[in-house]
């Protein structure tokens, strides 16, 4: 769940990355119009939150250049310009969701899940595959009565699975889910958290495609 934080105010866009990351999403923050356009280019980011006033133009006026270009990623955007007439021109702009200042960071998470679970054609908020139940809201799962916590790279690692559980996913799409477009990468941290999610969740939960990556084993038919 990779998100990019465009917002110029130091404290905010700080504190957003923070709290975003603690509530299981892999944020990358900038600060102007100039370097949002290069980290869309550079990285592959499911979501974006999105300030109207930046440094060195109008949110609303990157937000139109993506849309002409047929960027579909969803938008939400935030900003202290909450009137109605600054609602319905962000949306016209192409937003998907509009949240003014100052708001609670708990709201801002769950409107982002809820963004990606209507970009991915999903009604429902918690996942399911092969008897376990992936809650991304707590970043928990459950199975049965047992409930199974997870780090925020393991989760993230297993989110990004479930969210397409007959696709293989290829090793660098998951290191882009778990570092920001500008982090070093470490060279087994893939392997070293499928290792933890197999002996949480069995050895059979996670299959290895051999040169393309890994994918959710096939889903168990039950009588």
């Amino acid at each position: 769940m990779r998100v990019l934080i465009v917002e110029d105010d130091d404290i905010l866009r700080d504190g957003l990355g923070v709290g975003l990351r603690l509530a299981g999403f892999s944020p990358d923050a900038v600060e102007t119009c100039a370097d949002a356009a290069a980290a869309l280019k550079a990285g592959d980011f499911q979501v974006m939150v999105l300030d109207l006033m930046l440094p060195d133009g109008s949110g609303l006026d990157l937000l139109r250049r993506l849309r002409a270009d047929g960027v579909s990623m969803p938008v939400l955007v935030l900003t202290a310009r909450d009137r109605l007439e600054e609602r319905v021109a962000g949306l016209d702009a192409g937003a998907d969701d509009y949240l003014g200042k100052p708001f609670e960071l708990e709201e801002l998470a769950a409107r982002l899940r809820a963004l990606l679970r209507r970009n991915h054609g999903r009604a429902e908020s918690v996942l399911q595959w092969n008897g376990l139940l992936l809650d991304p809201a707590r970043m928990r799962g459950t199975r049965g009565t047992e409930e199974i916590t997870f780090s925020n790279r393991e989760f993230t690692i297993l989110h990004a699975l479930m969210e397409r559980p007959g696709a293989v996913m290829a090793k660098a799409a998951l290191e882009e889910r778990l570092y920001g477009w500008q982090e070093d990468v470490e060279s087994n941290t893939v392997e070293v958290h499928v290792h933890k999610l197999r002996s949480k969740l069995g050895p059979d939960f996670i299959t290895t495609v051999r040169g393309a990556g890994y994918r959710l084993a096939d889903e168990k038919v039950t009588t």
